[in-house]
């Protein structure tokens, strides 16, 4: 036999592993928020512009692509990124609140006034989103963006209408909370004293109305050619 010493089998030695990347990705709700953070803070003084839009979009870490991919209108993406934002802030408040326990005057006040709390923040900014989507050819924009705020308010105070109340009630507290927008921008005092009265007394004047529709339909219901009229169709 051999007194040669065995020799061991070679073994692989194991490839070192990639270091994870710790490069942390964001998602394009993540990237627009960023965005539309960056850029309040300059459109106080300069406006939603496209430069606004760009440095905002540097600011954030963004690139141009994505710049142009998350806000394919440019400025006017961006004040649509902006009012959502806003809306969706204000559902979360009014979510924490007790609302079903006030009553239907309390609850839209109540949300009127959680978005312009928000929009507090950069009250400027906002003066200048609404001025630009005064422009008349920005009123589709401005319809719509309006339209959404005014839903979001009344299915948080617990509105199920499904008829013609649906409509009715959206375009009443539009002209309200646009009434109120403006008479809020134009309040420089600290508490707001001015703009909560201005609003009571649109919402008084709205549940006044309410009060007299709802007499004339009971004074109609008398007569029966308006009775008849008065059914609900189909």
């Amino acid at each position: 036999m051999s007194d040669e010493p065995k020799k061991k089998p070679a073994t692989k030695k194991a490839k070192p592993k990639m270091e994870e990347s710790k490069t942390e990705t964001r998602d394009d709700a993540a990237m627009t928020a960023a965005a539309v953070e960056a850029a309040l803070l300059h459109a106080a003084f300069d406006g939603f512009t496209d430069r606004v839009l760009e440095d905002a979009g540097k600011v954030a870490g963004l690139s141009k692509v994505d710049v142009a991919r998350l806000f394919p209108d440019g400025p006017l993406s961006l004040v649509t990124a902006y009012s959502h934002a806003v809306d969706a802030e204000m559902e979360t408040r009014l979510a924490a609140m007790d609302l079903p326990a006030m009553k239907i005057r309390a609850r839209i006040s109540e949300a009127v006034k959680a978005r312009l709390a928000i929009l507090k923040r950069h009250k400027e900014a906002a003066r200048r989103a609404a001025a630009l989507l005064s422009l008349p050819m920005h009123a589709g924009l401005a319809v719509k963006l309006m339209y959404r705020s005014i839903d979001a308010m009344w299915r948080a105070a617990g509105d199920v209408s499904t008829d013609f109340n649906f409509y009715t009630k959206r375009g009443i507290l539009a002209g309200v909370y646009g009434s109120t927008l403006v008479r809020w921008f134009a309040d420089a005092s600290a508490d707001e004293a001015a703009t909560n009265e201005f609003l009571a007394a649109r919402i008084d004047n709205v549940m006044q109305l309410e009060k007299f529709k709802a007499k004339a339909k009971d004074a109609l219901a008398n007569f029966p050619v308006f009775a008849t009229w008065m059914k609900p169709k189909g």
